[in-house]
């Protein structure tokens, strides 16, 4: 079974000691594809080193919300044209911990909307407690080819995004006890939704609370396959073709 790692981070810090001894272990636990996120341009430079050192990891360029204050036009241009660069993300807003004021969020935002148009490329949103702004901003600027990572919305909000075209990426939040996410996995279409773990953050059930890292995406899919009444194996090889549609790969 061939799982599509839609979103991690695994050039970080956290990763310093065994990175290529995890990333070894990906290929042996059926993590075949792999998307490394940039967040700002120093993890943008490094997830594009990583993909250009390992054929089955791509890397995105882009500034999140939380790095908005600093955020790079040039240097995100010229990072965005090389070829393992498959998106722009991960972008968007984030009104939770608004480490970045909001007017400044909402700038960078639609600026590396408007870069990704141009570069022809997919959009990676991170929208958190953001939707209503997120959504009119990603209308205004009449936004294509977009995924929302971990995806956090409600039913309505979900129907919103399924209505645009967008799609939805799913993490390891869903396995939490507390998640409300199940009555968005039952009706989100087939071909619209793929599976993430954000490495290394929310580590899904049994390790939430460890460091997590793309081998534990199967604990995902077994999860979305319970609440779908459907097979791992049906949903791996859903959202392993989901991600190469949208990732163009």
């Amino acid at each position: 079974m061939e799982i599509f790692e839609t979103h991690a981070h695994l050039d970080l810090p956290d990763f310093e000691d065994d990175r290529e001894e995890i990333i070894e272990g990906c290929l042996e636990s059926g993590i075949t594809r792999i998307i490394n996120i940039g967040f700002n341009r120093e993890t943008s430079e490094n997830s594009i080193k990583l993909a250009e050192k390992y054929s089955f990891i791509y890397a995105t360029v882009g500034f999140h919300p939380h790095e908005a204050s600093d955020y790079d036009a040039e240097a995100i241009k010229e990072l965005a044209r090389n070829e393992r660069v498959v998106a722009i993300g991960e972008i968007g807003l984030d009104y939770f911990r608004n480490i970045s004021p909001r007017h400044i969020q909402r700038k960078a935002f639609e600026e590396q909307i408007l870069l990704a148009q141009e570069y022809d490329l997919p959009i990676l949103i991170h929208n958190r407690d953001s939707h209503e702004d997120c959504m009119e901003i990603l209308k205004e600027t009449k936004a294509k080819n977009v995924l929302f990572h971990c995806f956090s919305g409600d039913v309505i909000f979900a129907e919103e995004v399924l209505n645009q075209g967008w799609k939805m990426a799913f993490g390891g939040n869903i396995t939490f006890k507390k998640s409300n996410l199940g009555d968005v996995i039952r009706m989100v279409p087939n071909d619209a939704f793929m599976v993430e773990t954000d490495s290394p953050y929310l580590a899904p059930v049994p390790h939430r609370g460890e460091r997590n890292d793309p081998t534990y995406l199967p604990y995902i899919v077994q999860k979305i396959a319970e609440i779908r009444g459907q097979s791992p194996k049906q949903i791996a090889e859903m959202t392993y073709l989901n991600a190469n549609k949208f990732f163009r790969l």
